[in-house]
């Protein structure tokens, strides 16, 4: 089955990186003067991630929104900040990656506004060495997974056959949705049960 995975496509959030939503909350909630139920309800509770994770919202009406919602007006760095706090690189899976990259391509889509992508060298530096340009947000495709769609836009990009992606995401409606669209799916637990997975594809060079 080497032969049959070409590109191994990551999920970010809880894949690549340990994403803490709470303490973003909490940086926002000081900014605001206000408090962490308040920004989850006026964020998280109000559909604007999804308006940013599928484009419909552009970055800068996504940013706006943002700021009024939670009732400041929140300039790009303290957003870029807040993100950047939630986030903490999974060294033993930066690791597994590469390896990987050795082997078979590989490449970023995760659900996010574009803004992750603009700004991942200060949101995770440690990214952009392994992956170089490969690092999509659902919104660069104007869609957002589980929609097959989203799926086959981004392979699509990446010149390569559904058939021949393996995608890898905590979220199991994520790896259903990449399944409808043909591609392989790992459902991400641990680190160990994806060393499993790219066993039996024969793609784990090192324990």
């Amino acid at each position: 089955m080497t032969d049959q995975i070409k590109l191994v496509l990551f999920d970010m959030d809880n894949v690549l990186c340990d994403y803490d939503r709470g303490k973003r909350i909490a940086r926002l909630a000081e900014l605001a003067g206000s408090t962490d139920e308040y920004v989850h309800r006026a964020i998280w509770d109000s559909g604007i991630e999804l308006l940013g994770d599928s484009g419909t919202l552009d970055g800068a009406a996504y940013l706006r929104g943002f700021g009024e919602r939670i009732g400041y007006p929140l300039s790009l760095d303290e957003w870029v900040e807040a993100r950047r706090r939630s986030m903490q690189a999974d060294c033993a899976m930066l690791e597994i990656v590469e390896d990987l990259r050795r082997t078979v391509d590989i490449a970023i889509l995760t659900n996010n506004t574009t803004l992750v992508a603009d700004h991942i060298d200060t949101l995770l530096p440690e990214l952009r060495p392994l992956f170089g340009s490969r690092i999509y947000t659902s919104a660069q495709f104007k869609t957002a997974n589980p929609d097959p769609l989203c799926y086959r836009l981004c392979i699509s990009e990446l010149e390569v056959e559904p058939e021949n992606v393996l995608f890898v995401d905590d979220l199991a409606a994520n790896v259903a949705g990449a399944r409808q669209a043909g591609l392989l799916a790992h459902h991400y637990t641990s680190v160990e049960t994806f060393k499993q997975t790219l066993s039996a594809h024969g793609l784990l060079r090192r324990q």
